[in-house]
């Protein structure tokens, strides 16, 4: 597991701009963003987190994992509507992950183009997938591609992290965090990580 080329340097100059996310990231010195370099594990990882928490997300993966013995887009696809209920996903998760392999086994979507595109273009791609909005695609494009600067304003995680780091009332505004986070640029996906690390056990993983 490699962390990403920018990393250092991104910690490095967060630390300097804000002091109250710094005491964030100098507690965790050993932590990491990492890519898993699966677009259909990161996607489908995704889609089983949407809406609940890290420790109930972790929990409903671990058992889709130990059914499907490894995650693609034939297994996902071939597995019972009842096999894949009995994980904990629900009614509208399971045809998410069905149209989700569908889309890959059909060749509707080209993963391996998305890391030649903006993040603009990426999310623009991969919200024609059904049960793919722009929180998944957020998180495709930090944990997937591991681009510098995502900030996912709609994330209520991130949002909580960065009430509790500045005492303020949750939750705030869509529009008070993107006027926050204007200080953690071009650096806000490491900003957003740190924040969603300051709230759990175990770090996010998609």
């Amino acid at each position: 597991m490699k962390k990403p080329k920018f990393w250092d340097l991104a910690k490095k100059e967060l630390i300097t701009k804000d002091k109250k996310l710094g005491n964030i990231i100098i507690s965790y010195p050993k932590d990491f963003l990492f890519s898993r370099s699966d677009p259909f594990y990161t996607l489908s990882r995704s889609i089983v987190g949407q809406q609940i928490s890290v420790k109930a997300a972790q929990a409903v993966w671990d058992r889709l994992e130990f059914k499907v013995k490894k995650i693609n887009p034939k297994n996902i696809n071939s597995l019972h509507f009842q096999s894949l209920k009995s994980c904990g996903l629900s009614r509208q998760k399971i045809s998410y992950l069905k149209s989700l392999s569908t889309a890959f086994i059909n060749k509707e979507v080209n993963p391996k183009q998305w890391y030649l595109l903006s993040d603009e273009k990426v999310i623009e791609e991969l919200i024609t997938i059904k049960g793919i909005g722009v929180w998944t695609a957020e998180m495709y494009l930090i944990f997937n591609l591991c681009r510098p600067d995502v900030f996912p304003s709609d994330d209520l995680g991130l949002i909580k992290g960065i009430c509790n780091c500045y005492n303020l009332d949750y939750p705030i505004s869509k529009e008070h965090a993107i006027k926050l986070s204007k200080k953690w640029r071009p650096w806000r996906s490491v900003a957003t990580w740190y924040f969603w690390r300051s709230l759990d056990p175990i770090p996010v993983e998609y």
